[in-house]
């Protein structure tokens, strides 16, 4: 469940996004620079127009950012897409560190009152 003022539908789509692993790779690479579709192509193991549109995806998910340089269209990562989907992972894993200490405690409890 999302934190308040989080959106859902954005966090899905954040998710459903990074799902694919051709799509994470495509992430990564754009993490170490600023590329267009051909450059991408490139590197990756899937035709062009599958890499525009895996890229059209993440950019309809927020995490990428298309813009026009000449003939050319750059392909950016937009690290403000990643926002959101970093502060839940970040709410969710606290709320199980949170359980877990408790669990611990517990434990510690059950196991000194059992050698008491």
């Amino acid at each position: 469940m999302p934190s308040p003022g989080r959106d859902a539908h954005a966090l899905d789509a954040v998710f459903a996004a990074l799902a694919d692993p051709t799509r994470r790779d495509v992430v990564t690479r754009l993490a170490a620079a600023p590329s267009t579709a051909t450059e991408l192509a490139a590197r990756v193991p899937v035709s062009r127009q599958a890499v525009v549109k895996h890229l059209s995806y993440l950019e309809r998910a927020g995490l990428v950012d298309a813009q026009r340089e000449g003939r050319n269209v750059r392909y950016r990562l937009t690290p403000s897409g990643f926002t959101d989907a970093v502060a839940w992972m970040t709410d969710v894993g606290g709320a199980w560190d949170t359980r877990l200490a408790a669990l611990r405690r517990h434990v510690v409890a059950r196991r000194g009152a059992r050698h008491d």
